[in-house]
């Protein structure tokens, strides 16, 4: 009896769908061979294109016989090779079956499987915010929280670097003194943060790996971030990824995404985006060079800057608000605070790491 059948039949049949970033929905019912560990069955589903229809044979068959644990990109070679050469798949690809897969066997999760968290903007030393992240989501590793997101705020003129690059490279060291800028490094890689009050829209992600299970870093980004796209077009700004971690909209660059995985199975995924960014300061205390701008197809640093503030006329209050209200409605998430022990060891590592010299220079 196949997959489908047993489901129709109500038996409980693993079941995945993975709906693909600004393509279709692929859905998997598998059945699993006890004794080999194996996939006995498959049938694959959803509202994607494929042509011939005789395709559709070919990768259910691909996947019967895979060992419960494939990987993602086990399963989408075993699609890929199975295929007949005329085959074309249109909204879906063969890494997109891989994962709807992974789901129905348990490897990986989506965003309804767990209880979010949002966290409102709390204005703290940013030491302390490159802190919390690695506090929270060791929390969410731990098991001790569920995943979250959260905003911040702050009071202070600010470059927060990559967790990889040279401090002595991204920071004139004489500009940030003369301004009273407080450099501190991020657990993430990335580029440099150039962080004023008030002048970006800052929010971290603390999540289970497993929610990007096979994914690959690219295709994480827009998948992560979906919810934000939503926000801001809400706020009357159309925006999307352009690759790695860029965020832009027709009339430029909003800002930038960085990510790190923990052990433990957890990850961070955090993005700034420039509200009403002092762009002339910025390049006083940056050491932006051509090098970087060089496949932005521009001259100068300064044109990067796009503020969200002359896309949409609203005050950045209103737009902290609207982001924690969408990503609330989307995904469920109640609205909470950080904890007394969390925020006793973030201080803790402020002094210890993120305020320490050997951290911030720890790439001189």
């Amino acid at each position: 009896m196949s997959a489908v059948e047993r489901a129709h039949r109500g038996e409980d049949v693993p079941h995945g769908e993975y709906k693909v970033p600004g393509g279709k929905l692929v859905v998997v019912d598998v059945t699993v061979d006890p004794d080999q560990d194996t996939i006995g069955d498959a049938s694959v589903n959803g509202d994607f294109f494929l042509e011939p229809d005789e395709a559709l044979g070919d990768i259910n068959r691909a996947l019967v016989g895979l060992p419960t644990d494939a990987s993602r990109a086990t399963i989408a070679e075993a699609v890929r090779s199975g295929l007949r050469p005329e085959a074309e798949l249109f909204g879906f690809d063969p890494e997109a079956v891989g994962i709807a897969v992974r789901r129905a066997l348990g490897h990986a999760t989506r965003w309804e499987d767990h209880r979010w968290e949002v966290m409102p903007a709390q204005k703290l030393p940013i030491a302390l915010h490159v802190a919390l992240d690695q506090v929270l989501t060791e929390e969410v590793a731990a098991g001790r929280r569920p995943p979250l997101m959260r905003l911040w705020d702050w009071n202070e003129r600010a470059v927060v670097i990559g967790s990889f690059q040279s401090l002595a490279n991204e920071v004139d060291a004489d500009a940030a003194a003369a301004h009273d800028t407080t450099v501190v490094r991020r657990i993430s890689g990335g580029g440099a943060m150039f962080m004023e009050p008030g002048n970006c829209v800052t929010y971290s992600l603390s999540l289970p790996t497993s929610l990007v299970d096979g994914m690959s870093f690219a295709d994480s980004y827009p998948f992560l971030d979906a919810w934000m796209m939503e926000a801001l077009r809400e706020v009357g700004v159309e925006a999307q990824y352009q690759p790695l971690n860029d965020v832009v909209s027709p009339q430029g660059k909003i800002g930038g995404a960085a990510q790190k995985r923990l052990a433990g199975g957890a990850m961070l995924h955090h993005v700034t985006m420039s509200y009403d960014m002092d762009a002339e300061r910025m390049m006083q205390v940056l050491r932006i060079g051509r090098e970087k701008i060089s496949d932005k197809g521009i001259r100068s640093a300064v044109k990067r800057v796009d503020p969200l503030r002359s896309q949409t006329g609203m005050a950045r209050e209103d737009i902290l608000d609207t982001f924690v209200q969408v990503f609330a409605r989307r995904h469920g998430a109640e609205v909470a605070e950080i904890r007394e022990h969390e925020m006793a060891r973030a201080r803790q590592l402020v002094e210890e790491k993120f305020g320490a010299e050997a951290w911030t220079a720890r790439v001189p």
